[in-house]
């Protein structure tokens, strides 16, 4: 039986830190991307990361579930998580960090809906169903209401590559959810992730020739920020959240990152700021609040019949 819980305030307050710091992937990329094309800086990160996260592996004395009945679903994982970051990278050559931030995080869309056909507990009631519309409906408002990417006419190829991008992240969630990873430790599932995307990440910047490498302060701090706090402590926290909560649950809730994304790119990046963002994100809000308030809801009347009978 599946015991992971709804959303309580621990896992938003969670939440809310966590799409601070993925909002600000997109910029870190972009502002190191002079210096080093943005495949080759995520298949640096995740080498670097996932030696990292093997050192908590092994620290924690968990190597064993390295190998056994993990392994086929760590590398599927792997692969989904390493093709939805190349979709990622090539994406931010043709559009903006803002664009990214928009359609990257379309994610919990797919998620949630992979998981509501797959999972018993993972259903949504209606309320839920209304909830993602309005949520998608803001990232499509806010969509609208951006300006032009750096590719011109071509950023429509970075914003479908973004989308693309954002079903691979979705369907690592699925495959971690439904198969032997979620009872696996979080940093097991996510070295695998780590070690595969390397691979691909790093292979990809071979065939596309987007090797060069420019050493500066800003690439070298970007590294280390990618590499520590986005690829390492952040997921760490994501998947450690997964094995407690409902993924679909939280997946919405993830869609707080792209708010925080444009935000940080009008703060760092310059990027406008026009009014149907401000609509776009307020929809998004309003989406998460009625697929995370239907379950306080629903634990509130629970309580009530528990505190009658208890007069």
């Amino acid at each position: 039986m599946d015991l992971r819980k709804p959303i309580d305030a621990t896992a938003a307050a969670s939440m809310v830190a966590l799409c601070a710091l993925w909002g600000t992937q997109q910029v870190a990329i972009k502002l190191a991307a002079p210096d080093m094309a943005p495949v080759l800086q995520i298949g640096l990160r995740s080498g670097l990361a996932s030696g990292l996260v093997l050192l908590v592996v092994f620290f924690r004395r968990e190597q064993r579930f390295l190998v056994g009945e993990a392994w086929r679903p760590g590398l599927l994982a792997g692969a989904l998580f390493g093709l939805e970051f190349v979709l990622f990278a090539q994406g931010l050559l043709f559009t903006s960090a803002s664009h990214m931030s928009i359609f990257l995080y379309t994610a919990p869309v797919f998620a949630a809906l992979g998981l509501h056909l797959a999972l018993p507990e993972e259903r949504l009631a209606p309320l839920q169903w209304i909830g993602i519309a309005v949520a998608f409906g803001g990232i499509v408002l806010t969509f609208a209401g951006r300006g032009g990417g750096p590719g011109g006419d071509a950023a429509w190829i970075g914003d479908l590559l973004g989308i693309a991008a954002g079903a691979f992240w979705g369907a690592t969630t699925i495959v971690v959810r439904t198969s032997r990873l979620s009872r696996a430790p979080a940093a097991v599932t996510l070295w695998y992730q780590l070690a595969v995307a390397c691979v691909i990440a790093l292979g990809s910047a071979l065939w596309f020739g987007e090797t060069r490498v420019s050493a500066s302060a800003t690439l070298l701090a970007s590294l280390a920020y990618q590499t520590v706090i986005l690829s390492t402590v952040s997921y760490l926290a994501w998947f450690s959240l997964l094995r407690v909560y409902l993924a679909s649950r939280l997946g919405v809730l993830s869609l707080l990152t792209p708010v925080f994304g444009i935000g940080f790119g009008i703060l760092i990046l310059g990027d406008r700021l026009t009014p149907e963002f401000l609509a776009g994100a307020a929809l998004i809000l309003f989406g998460i609040v009625l697929v995370s308030g239907r379950d306080l809801v629903a634990r509130r009347a629970r309580r009530r019949p528990v505190a009658a009978r208890s007069r």
